[in-house]
């Protein structure tokens, strides 16, 4: 069986054309090539030298090989295997020995046997050559993966051609790992199984990065058997390999496991460092346990543990946050720790989340003072903060900044700034900025693709959000149920209600589940066009899909019937509603009021404000704008001092005592 190693001999082994015409007008060139032949010569000077080396060292064990008759030698598999032997126990030189396997290949004229490799590799770790070794390994794996040779075969071979047993341990946590890279963990397991029966075990690093693998794969139970096997084997149980399993706990928010784990260590005589608490601590502060998290910060202080910046950004990240920045500087202020990027940029990601972007600025400015240097997340953070503000102008220059900085923009970047100019109506630099994430090599996510779809679907630009549905398709991207949310409501919102149910049609051929959001937006606009029928078959294909309508679309409905004065089954589905525990919300209360108003109907209107305030909602300038049009309707004097004069009787029937002049003034 042979293995392809072509590449490596086009890389490692290559000859020169040894004539070359000269060109006679160009005294530049005639320069160039001068330098050429000057390097040439020189290599072709090594080369010589090299084979004379291979022949003296040949020579002296029978071997008759020069460059005039190696072609007529008898390089067979076990001539090749002893040769480099031979080679590399003279000289040492692992890189000789390449050089001959390599030149050898070339006069056979096919590839070597893997046999022959396995040799070659032998020398290489031997020779201190393990990156190149590791090539060569790599190279066997995917072989092995592409099902043309077993991984037991492998290790059979590697194990017949040794002549040092550190040396083939080594190889042969080298192929392990190489399996583990390959993501093929189970023939990776199986590998250190059968490495037992030679009875040799993986490195520790080898040894650790399967137990990663494993646990990565949620095999946590076959990791523990593993770590087991290991320990039986001679493998010392150290802190290292203890946080491995403490991190997957706390991954699946296991912390009393992860916690009985960390005190457990204490049993194998292994004192916990400052990153089996961090990865504790951490977890504690994503779960919002922030007491606790800073109860065990003070108690390994008091074990002689320093908390270090990583353990501090934690806590402070945790309670940023939370929204207390200042309990997060007085941890570091009790701690005496020098803030690092990770915390400044927790401390800024707050201040832009309170849209304190004066104070952001500051602490930004701050950072580069202290000789810290911003990174992609702190710039990404203070341009989300100002597109958020909206302070177009303050973004760009910080925008600017990072480019003149050579820190290369992430796609977050892009699309935060892609979506504050679509939201600002300015599709031209959104259109630019999305060209220019290409151009960098950047590959848009569906968050931006929906991004700017939503820009142009905005707009009613329905061709040009198309348009960049097919791109991102043809970009290996499936749009999502956001995506077609975002198409339907610019179809609804253009009257193209038909359209849109087609969309909710192809939506769910393509296996996409449809959301509360779909429904709403069709129901919303059927109702607006007072297809009421239409609208209700949309309401019970809601259930087929196991979709419960929430108040937005029971609103959507009401606006319809409301808008059409067809109050009564308004009501009716109103009623419907609250049966099904749905809670109205001060909009759909105001909804219906305006509908019961604008018929005359104020008794009714009144009944609605009495429920709600009941429910904790106050009325608002919208409800009484809705009274002053009912008491137009009844010609009553004076409508917006009379409505506003009912309002204040319904409130102090419940005990809240309002100012009638602050619905007249607003008014």
């Amino acid at each position: 069986m042979k293995a392809s190693f072509s590449v490596f001999s086009k890389l490692l082994f290559r000859r020169k054309t040894p004539f070359r015409h000269i060109p006679s007008t160009n005294l530049a060139s005639v320069s160039s090539y001068l330098f050429e032949s000057q390097h040439f010569l020189i290599q072709h000077s090594e080369e010589c030298n090299r084979m004379s080396i291979i022949k003296s060292i040949l020579s002296k064990h029978g071997w008759n090989i020069d460059p005039e008759n190696l072609c007529t030698v008898d390089l067979s598999e076990s001539n090749v295997i002893r040769i480099l032997t031979d080679l590399f126990e003279e000289s040492l030189d692992a890189e000789l020995a390449l050089y001959f396997f390599k030149l050898s290949e070339c006069c056979i004229g096919s590839l070597h046997s893997l046999k022959s490799v396995c040799k070659m590799i032998h020398i290489l770790v031997s020779g201190n050559m393990n990156h190149v070794a590791v090539d060569f390994i790599a190279h066997l794996v995917r072989i092995s993966c592409s099902n043309e040779v077993s991984e037991d075969l492998l290790l059979k071979l590697f194990y017949e051609t040794h002549s040092d047993r550190m040396v083939l341990q080594t190889v042969c946590s080298m192929l392990v790992d190489c399996y583990v890279k390959e993501n093929k963990v189970s023939l990776a397991l199986e590998l250190t199984c059968q490495m037992k029966s030679f009875n040799m075990i993986p490195s520790i690093g080898v040894f650790n990065s399967l137990l990663k693998a494993l646990l990565s794969l949620n095999e946590l139970n076959l990791a523990w058997n593993f770590l087991d096997q290991m320990l039986r084997l001679g493998i010392g149980l150290n802190v290292s390999i203890v946080s491995l399993f403490i991190d997957k706990y706390c991954s699946k928010g296991h912390l009393l496991s992860a916690w009985t784990l960390l005190m457990d260590m204490k049993r194998y005589g292994i004192k916990p460092d400052v990153v089996a608490y961090t990865i504790i601590i951490d977890s504690l502060c994503k779960m919002s346990c922030l007491g606790e998290a800073t109860s065990m910060l003070f108690k390994i202080t008091r074990l002689g543990i320093s908390p270090d910046s990583v353990l501090a950004s934690s806590v402070v990240e945790g309670y940023c946050k939370a929204g207390k920045p200042k309990k997060a500087m007085n941890v570091l202020n009790f701690f005496n720790i020098k803030p690092n990027i990770f915390v400044y940029n927790s401390f800024i990601a707050k201040l832009c989340a309170d849209s304190d972007m004066v104070t952001a600025s500051l602490m930004f400015q701050e950072m580069l003072e202290l000789g810290l240097l911003p990174d992609c997340v702190s710039y990404t953070t203070i341009i989300g903060g100002y597109c958020k503000h909206p302070d177009m102008n303050r973004a760009f220059q910080y925008f600017g900044k990072m480019l003149k900085s050579g820190i290369k923009s992430s796609v977050t970047t892009y699309t935060l700034l892609i979506d504050a100019c679509c939201k600002s109506e300015d599709l031209e630099m959104a259109e630019c900025l999305f060209q220019k994430m290409i151009t960098e090599g950047l590959v848009p996510d569906i968050v931006t693709y929906n991004t700017v779809i939503d820009g142009y679907g905005k707009k009613g630009h329905l061709h040009k959000a198309f348009m960049i549905v097919d791109m991102m398709r043809s970009a290996g991207i499936s749009p999502d149920v956001t995506t077609y949310n975002i198409i339907i409501d610019s179809l609804i919102k253009r009257g193209f209600t038909n359209e849109a149910k087609d969309i909710l049609d192809e939506l769910v051929r393509r296996g996409i589940s449809p959301d509360v959001v779909t429904f709403t937006n069709i129901i919303d606009g059927l109702s607006k066009k007072g297809d009421f029928e239409e609208a209700f078959l949309v309401w019970f294909y809601m259930s087929e899909h196991h979709v419960k309508p929430d108040v937005v679309t029971c609103s959507a409905l009401l606006n319809g019937y409301c808008r059409a004065r067809r109050m009564e089954e308004a009501n009716v589905l109103f009623v419907r509603m609250l049966d099904v525990g749905l809670n109205p919300d001060l909009v759909l209360y105001n909804t219906l009021i305006h509908g019961f108003c604008s018929i005359g109907n104020t008794d009714r209107a009144c009944n609605l404000v009495e429920m709600m305030i009941r429910n904790g909602i106050l009325p608002n300038n919208v409800t009484h704008r809705s009274f002053v049009l009912g008491f137009e309707k009844k010609w009553v004097k004076n409508p917006v001092e009379s409505a506003a004069l009912k309002l204040q009787q319904l409130l102090l029937r419940h005990g809240i005592h309002v100012n009638v002049d602050n619905y007249v003034t607003v008014l």
